[in-house]
């Protein structure tokens, strides 16, 4: 697996509660060089963060089950962990950016593979 810093391949933290859609972005994370962790709900996703200190960036849907969705899972981690960068998708609602904190980019589902590796290395990189 190729990455953008060989000495330190980055972390993205997947979060998604549907196990095919979770694979699929899975994919798409190590197809752009990074180390993908998974998580299937926010409560599972915050626990990883609080054992983890190398996730560079989380990707999560907004609908899913659990104390929180994705948009306040979004939310809690600027605050919480404010270098981490934030990549919102959603195949039911669209975001306007107004609703997202600093540092993220939101996706419609279906996306395009590309356009995300591109997108996933651009905002680690920054």
């Amino acid at each position: 697996m190729s990455s953008t810093n060989p000495c330190r391949p980055f972390a993205v933290l997947v979060v998604e509660d549907e196990p095919l859609l979770r694979l699929y972005a899975t994919n798409i994370v190590e197809e752009a060089g990074f180390i993908a962790i998974e998580a299937q709900s926010a409560d599972e996703a915050v626990a990883i963060l609080e054992s983890r200190s190398d996730i560079a960036l989380l990707l999560t849907d907004v609908q899913m089950p659990g104390s929180m969705d994705g948009l306040k899972l979004a939310h809690a981690v600027s605050k919480r962990w404010p270098p981490i960068k934030i990549v919102v998708v959603s195949g039911h609602v669209m975001l306007d950016q107004e609703y997202l904190p600093k540092n993220s980019r939101f996706f419609g589902k279906p996306f395009r593979a590309e356009k995300m590796i591109a997108k996933l290395r651009e905002m680690i990189d920054a």
